[in-house]
């Protein structure tokens, strides 16, 4: 994994998380973005696995549905490919000098 890697696994994860933990899943898994989406479901099946809101009156009250639905955003963003991850392979269409496209010509009806 390079510095690249791990800037942007920390910008998607944030700077506790843990750079050898980052490092071995790295290599078991081949890619950041999978590592991210890894992490990400890891975080959202905790907070789903305790209640959503506690409350006791006129004390205290801890909601965390918000945080639920913040994670399940961030998992379908990474799924659909963005932020894009500096290993994410090229698509090909970057549209530089080198790039082949078709042009298609077709004749417009004379008046």
């Amino acid at each position: 994994m390079d510095t690249a890697v791990r800037a942007w696994l920390l910008a998607q994860l944030g700077t506790s998380t843990d750079i050898p933990d980052l490092e071995a899943r790295y290599t078991r898994l081949g890619t950041a973005r999978a590592v991210a989406l890894e992490i990400v479901r890891e975080r959202l099946a905790e907070l789903r696995a305790q209640p959503s809101a506690v409350s006791v009156s006129s004390v205290v009250s801890i909601n965390t549905t918000a945080n639920i639905a913040s994670y399940e955003r961030q998992i379908t963003a990474l799924e659909n490919g963005e932020p894009p991850a500096p290993d994410d392979p090229d698509d090909g269409d970057t549209g530089g000098p080198d790039t082949i496209g078709i042009l298609s010509l077709v004749e417009r009806p004379r008046r």
